[in-house]
């Protein structure tokens, strides 16, 4: 049995829906960053990281959403959640994870998260105000350079999907308008109706 630990509002909720869509066995652990869980002596035992997510497996625990998700798909091929045996598709699908993970996810976090990089309040300041400009400038290069439509790898939905779609919904706390974006925005539409995101949404915030 997979045990996923999420907490609310994070980009754990990427690999929860993936866990949904792949039809695997899982169970979830839900942590309470407002108490700090994720920074508890049992919690640092499963992911010294202190961070979510975590998928603890007959094999180990894996952390690092793009690691998780390519787990989830390697482990539930029936699924089709990856492009294997193309390794063109498949590297492009994991350039656009990475990205999402390395850069939009990061420019996000300076606003929450400021103290990882800062300490004196006008350098927090700064990073937050920061934000909106440098979030948009991402989607807009995700929404004219690497969206393929209808979904984000093209015709078949992917791993890459409901990654895009958490952190397009970060984009309001961020000071950016969704709007903006029509493809992002009809994909978190339609991302919207699908069964496992519903029952993964209902995980999240429950």
């Amino acid at each position: 049995m997979l045990t996923l630990y999420y907490a609310t509002g994070t980009c754990a909720l990427a690999s929860l829906i993936a866990l949904e869509e792949s039809g695997l066995a899982f169970e979830t652990k839900k942590l309470s960053f407002a108490n700090a869980e994720q920074r508890s002596p049992d919690y640092l035992k499963i992911n010294p990281k202190g961070r979510v997510p975590a998928l603890v497996t007959e094999r180990g625990v894996l952390t690092e959403t793009p690691a998780i998700l390519g787990f989830i798909a390697e482990s539930a091929p029936a699924a089709r959640l990856a492009p294997f045996g193309d390794a063109f598709e498949m590297a492009e699908l994991q350039s656009f994870n990475s990205y999402l993970c390395s850069t939009v996810h990061v420019n996000h976090a300076h606003r929450p998260r400021g103290s990882r990089w800062a300490d004196e309040p006008a350098a927090l300041e700064a990073m937050k105000a920061k934000v909106p400009q440098n979030m948009a400038d991402c989607f807009t290069l995700i929404e004219e350079k690497m969206f393929k439509g209808p979904w984000v790898m093209g015709e078949a939905y992917s791993l890459a999907d409901p990654y895009l779609f958490v952190i397009a919904d970060w984009l309001p706390s961020d000071g950016v308008d969704p709007a903006r974006f029509a493809k992002v925005s009809d994909h978190h539409a339609r991302m919207m109706l699908r069964p496992a995101v519903q029952r993964a949404l209902a995980y999240d915030r429950g």
